[in-house]
């Protein structure tokens, strides 16, 4: 069941976990993966759900369905994450440096998914935001180890240069007549 917005929703940074949650409703909090420092300071107070998160929200989790197959559990975690990276996270410098350079040109795009390349390991990421040169990208991999003491955990976000994504491999099905 996917879970649509309502008035009550509010942002709220949860003190005992240590991270920014979603309150949807009296009955039910959504824990995000940001931590205080990441977030912008109003994110350190309750603030509303705002129609602009909203639409945000119903455009990604639709761009979802149409990207990866996922449960719609998965759709909401992952909806509520990006709009909470989108609309509350710190602005990032590209970080590119940890990435392989892609020989193809992508065309990235919100909720697209695609692979970045650190030191021989390929991990998923998923686009929060996006422009011609760079793209915020969500983790969708478990962990990706970006260099001996530096790693990025499940739906923690990075900005890199587009020229770092890579296309997801497709199986291409070779008919010979």
């Amino acid at each position: 069941m996917l879970l649509m917005p309502k008035r009550d929703w509010q942002w709220i940074y949860n003190d005992t976990y240590g991270f920014l949650s979603v309150s949807l409703g009296s009955d039910m909090e959504f824990l995000t993966p940001y931590k205080s420092k990441a977030l912008i300071p109003d994110a350190q107070s309750e603030l509303e759900f705002s129609v602009e998160h909203a639409k945000f929200y119903i455009e990604f989790v639709e761009r979802l369905s149409k990207s990866i197959s996922v449960s719609d559990a998965t759709k909401v975690q992952l909806a509520l994450n990006a709009t909470a990276a989108h609309f509350l996270l710190k602005p990032q410098m590209p970080k590119s440096w940890f990435f392989d350079t892609s020989n193809m040109c992508v065309y990235s795009e919100l909720a697209k998914v695609f692979q970045l390349r650190c030191q021989g390991v390929n991990a998923q990421v998923l686009v929060v935001e996006t422009n011609i040169q760079a793209s915020l990208v969500m983790l969708l991999s478990n962990e990706l180890s970006l260099n001996g003491t530096k790693s990025l955990m499940q739906f923690e976000c990075i900005k890199v240069m587009n020229d770092r994504l890579h296309p997801l491999n497709t199986k291409r099905h070779i008919v010979a007549a």
